[in-house]
Order: C-alpha cells, then sequence, then structure tokens
C-alpha cells in the first residue's frame, strides 16, 4: 500500500513571532528509537513506493535512520502540558522541535528517559488564537506514476534564456532528448505566490507535473502566498516559454515544500529545512533544489561565525549530505554575501555531499554578490557556477525579467542535474555530483569564487554516457571522509550511526591508528601524529565494511 502525504497546520494553533520575546520554541534531540512500531521490513508505512522502489535500484539499505520518531516518545512530550505543541521533527537526526511557551515544562522534558539534557532555544512564536486544524491530501507517489505529455520538441528558441543554458551546453543535452523525463524535483522555498495562476505555468498542471506540495509553516493557508521567490526559483527549471524563456529541465516533475518565513530568521527554519529534506527523501525524489541560506538569526542571538560553516554545525547541512547519501542530488545556492562584511558561504551550502552553487553572468563573469569560499574546514565551497546574474525568470505578475542571486543559479544546476540523470540512469546521485563537480571548467584549479567552475552538463554526458557504474554493495562500499587532503585531522561522516571501529594502515597494511566508535554523525581522526602520505580508512559497521583513501599534507 502506498504512502499518503498530508499537511497539518500544527495541531490547532495559529503562531506569531516576534524576536524580541524569550524563546518558546525549542529542539529537543530523543536518545534512540527504542520500541518503535514502524519497522525497515514494513517501510512502505513511511515512504512512498518510489521511494522504496528507488532505494532497492540505487542499492540503498533502509536502516535505522529511515524509521520515523517513537510516536510513543512524541505523546509522553506533549503529555506533560495542553500548551506543549510539536512544530517539526526530523527523523534523521532524531530531533523535535516544541512550542512550549512555559519554560518551567523544559526540566520535565530533560528528565524524560529517552531525552537528552540539552534543549537548544530555536525561536519565539507567540500563541494568540486557535483555530481548527486543517488536513489536505495530497498524491499518492508510485513508481508507475504517469510521466509527463509535454511539448515534444527537442528544439526551442530559449529567446533570453539563452545564455543561462548555453554556458553548461544545455541545449544540446535539450537536442538529446534530456529534458527531465520522470525525474522529480523537490523545491525547497518560501512560497510560490502566483505560481498556480500563471499562464506560463499552466501546462505543468495540465501535464500532470506538479506531483503535490506540502507546507511546513503555520503562518499561511497556501504555499501559493507569502513571497514569490518560490516562482521566480522554479521558472528557471520548468518555463517552457519558446522564444522567451526555456527551463533547464521543463519535462521534469515537480513537488513543493515550503521551509522559510522571510519576515526574519529564526534557527527552526534550519529545522524545518531538514524535515523538508526528509519529504524529498519519502516521496522518492531524485533532485532536491533549495535557494535558502542562513548567515544570522534574529533570534536566538546565534553569534553566528564562520566556523559554524564546517558542514555539520547546522541540522540542516548535516541532512544535506545525508540527502545525497539517501540517493538525492542536493543543489544549495552559496549565497549573496560577497560584496558584504560577511561574505562566506551560508548554511546549509557549506554542506559536504551537496553541490553548493556560485553565480555568474552568461560571460561567465563571478557576480560581485555571490559568496565567497571555502568552507571553514577548507572544503571547495562553493562547488560550481552557474548563471545568476542577469538571469531571466517568471516574476509572480506573470512578466519575464532579470534577477539577481545565486538563488536563480542553484536550481539552473538543479536542472541540469535532473537531465543529466535522466541520460546517465546508471549512475547513484553521488556519481552525479562528483561528475557535475568533474566537468566544472576549472576542475583542476579550484577557487574560491566559484569552486571547480562551470559545468559542462553536455561534456559530462558524452564522458560517461558508455560507463558501466558498478552497483553498490551495500555491504561494502566507500566512506564518506573529509577533508581530503587533511594536515592535522579528518572527520568520518557516520550516515547509519553504527560504525563501531575504525582503522587507519599505512601502504605497508600496519595500522598507525585505532579506536572504537560512538553513535555521533561526525567522527574525528587524528591524523597530527603522522608522516605526509596517503592511508587507507576502515570503517567496521554491523553492516559490514567500508574503505576511504585519506592523503595526510
Amino acid at each position: 500500500m502506498g504512502l499518503l502525504f498530508s499537511i497539518l497546520f500544527f495541531g490547532c494553533i495559529s503562531l506569531l513571532v516576534n524576536a524580541q520575546n524569550p524563546a518558546t520554541c525549542f529542539r529537543i534531540k530523543l536518545l534512540d528509537k527504542n520500541q518503535n512500531p514502524y519497522s525497515v521490513n514494513r517501510p512502505e508505512e513511511f515512504l512512498s513506493q518510489r521511494s522504496i522502489d528507488k532505494r532497492e535500484r540505487l542499492h540503498i539499505p533502509i536502516d535505522e535512520l529511515d524509521l520515523p520518531i517513537n510516536p510513543s516518545y512524541k505523546q509522553q512530550i506533549c503529555s506533560l502540558s495542553e500548551a506543549i505543541v510539536i512544530l517539526t521533527e526530523s527523523k534523521w537526526q532524531n530531533t523535535l522541535v516544541v512550542y512550549c511557551p512555559d519554560t518551567t515544562l523544559l526540566d520535565a522534558i530533560k528528565n524524560l528517559s529517552f531525552t537528552d539534557s540539552v534543549i537548544v532555544p530555536v525561536a519565539t512564536y507567540i500563541h494568540y488564537e486557535k483555530k481548527v486544524s486543517k488536513e489536505e491530501s495530497v498524491p499518492v507517489f508510485s513508481s508507475d506514476f504517469p510521466i509527463n505529455n509535454t511539448i515534444a520538441d527537442t528544439i526551442f528558441d530559449y529567446g533570453n534564456s539563452w545564455g543561462q543554458i548555453a554556458i553548461h551546453n544545455g541545449q544540446l543535452m535539450h537536442q538529446a532528448g534530456f529534458l527531465g523525463d520522470s525525474m522529480l524535483i523537490a523545491v525547497v522555498d518560501g512560497g510560490w505566490d502566483g505560481f498556480d495562476t500563471i499562464p506560463y505555468f499552466r501546462h505543468l498542471y495540465e501535464n500532470g507535473q506538479i506531483w503535490g506540495t506540502r507546507d511546513l509553516l503555520p503562518f499561511y493557508s497556501s504555499i501559493y502566498e507569502g513571497t514569490a521567490h518560490g516562482t521566480m526559483v522554479t521558472s528557471t527549471i520548468a518555463s517552457c516559454v519558446d522564444g522567451e524563456l526555456i527551463g533547464a529541465a521543463p519535462h521534469a516533475n515537480l513537488f513543493f515544500i515550503r521551509s522559510e518565513y522571510g519576515v526574519n530568521e529564526q534557527l527552526i527554519e534550519e529545522d524545518y529545512w531538514a524535515q523538508a529534506a526528509e519529504i524529498a527523501d519519502s516521496i522518492g525524489a531524485d533532485i532536491l533544489t533549495s535557494s535558502l541560506g542562513y548567515t544570522t538569526f534574529d533570534f536566538p542571538a546565534s553569534g553566528f561565525t564562520y566556523a559554524s560553516c564546517d558542514g555539520v554545525t547546522s541540522i540542516a547541512s548535516r541532512n544535506a549530505s545525508i540527502a545525497v547519501q539517501k540517493g538525492i542530488v542536493t543543489c544549495c545556492s552559496a549565497g549573496n554575501s560577497g560584496d558584504k562584511d560577511w561574505y562566506y558561504i551560508d548554511r546549509p551550502s557549506d554542506a559536504v555531499e551537496a553541490l553548493s552553487v556560485a553565480a555568474v553572468d552568461s560571460d561567465s563573469v563571478v557576480a560581485p554578490f555571490s559568496s565567497r569560499g571555502p568552507s571553514y574546514d577548507n572544503r571547495v565551497k562553493p562547488d560550481v557556477a552557474a548563471v545568476g546574474w542577469h538571469t531571466y525568470v517568471v516574476g509572480s505578475d506573470g512578466s519575464i525579467c532579470p534577477g539577481n542571486g545565486t538563488s536563480f543559479a542553484c536550481p539552473i544546476i538543479a536542472g541540469m542535474a535532473a537531465c543529466l540523470w535522466q541520460a546517465l540512469p546508471q549512475m547513484d546521485a553521488k556519481d552525479i555530483v562528483k561528475i557535475i563537480r568533474e566537468s566544472g571548467h576549472q576542475y583542476n584549479n579550484p577557487d574560491t569564487l566559484m569552486g571547480y567552475g562551470i559545468p559542462n552538463i553536455y561534456q559530462a554526458y558524452l564522458d560517461n554516457q558508455n560507463a558501466a557504474k558498478i552497483p553498490i554493495n551495500p555491504i561494502s562500499s566507500t566512506l564518506s571522509v573529509y577533508p581530503n587532503p587533511c594536515s592535522t585531522q579528518f572527520s568520518i561522516i557516520n550516515v547509519d550511526l553504527d560504525i563501531r571501529n575504525i582503522s587507519v594502515y599505512d601502504l605497508t597494511g600496519k595500522i598507525v591508528y585505532e579506536q572504537c566508535s560512538s553513535a555521533d554523525y561526525i567522527i574525528t581522526i587524528p591524523m597530527d601524529m603522522l608522516p605526509s602520505g596517503l592511508y587507507l580508512v576502515k570503517a567496521t559497521s554491523m553492516r559490514g565494511v567500508k574503505f576511504a583513501k585519506i592523503c595526510k599534507q
């Protein structure tokens, strides 16, 4: 039986935001998923059939990380008071965010046997009105969901959008018949004002390319209100206005998820983003594109620092990396702070596995506002670049006009990634990310402005179309390590949270370092006591053995 996704407008409450007041919303870390009624043997209870089929095709195991949070734990927390309401949750991080205006209840939450003692304030919401809960169903997604039946021609007049497509040789991908057919792109944004009424997008509904929506915020009654940012973002992917604006993947299917409240910035929005990534996985999305980024917060006073842009501090960044591990090519805008006092990339574009996208113009000149890298731990960021300076988009009034921002560069790469993956179905998400990076025009000499450069998507297709992808063996596969090369230490992404032992070998086969692991998401291995050279890292888990090569500088 397929999974029916629904929209719940957060129990029975409406909320206002006032960043001047004390915190009323808190992130709670749960210690385990014990006595969980869900089982990895019954994934249809929490994953769509499309997602299950995709996992099987890509040899990605369904494991404990995929299990929903224990509903008994949620019930016990809420039973402490009628004032406690769960706003959002992350099964991958095993966290809940609760609205709890009576902070004296926090001690009672901490004293529960399954909660961590550290509770993080993430927002200040003011409860002001009771309202009736609303539930809306969206389609059940299965592997045989009808593919779109859009315009058959693959020779387009791109009009003003020529530059933003041709810079990647995307027009050649389109001419070869790769327009994103049967691919599903999850767009995570703040709203799609006007999208459902603009004539340019009518064909998307008529052809069944809009697969559904999900609104994670309690402030609106529809995703089609609030802001037109998502409308403009999506237009760079899905438009099919011959002679004026052709999107990067005009035949792709779309699912809209709202995680952003644009009035102010609060830490809870990273929690909403983290849940959005999990929803994208649950519906079986192939691509996730997000033109949202965080560098400062109105509340709490976060003291945001460059050190937090390390790919692991942010819950959103951690989930962006896990999404790739779960089979989703994840694209994040680098940010628009390059000409400001804060000029670094934002979160979650610092994510280890995700593609961080910088902005250039159609002449390949880096936009002055495009945020700079590297990540704090000195990884190449941004990863790639696309046209985000004088990009042609559709606004909420239905007009086609130029716009600026890495917000528009990011979805172009996402659309190109959909076309590339359609053309290379033998690859997995990590392959597609790697291939896009390697197709950058400055791959051998990356910088902090546009990373590996501007991807040549058509050349990436030609270089890999005959490549046979060795199926991933879930028992023995590669290990995610970074930075690589390293100097004093490197980190391992413990995606399944089950690594039990880590060994580092030199080239003679001698163990030079060994440790028992923990259930931490990030495991740090010291290398300062070892000489420069190449080493083999072996991680043993309940599922088997994974390996990685690491270079010590």
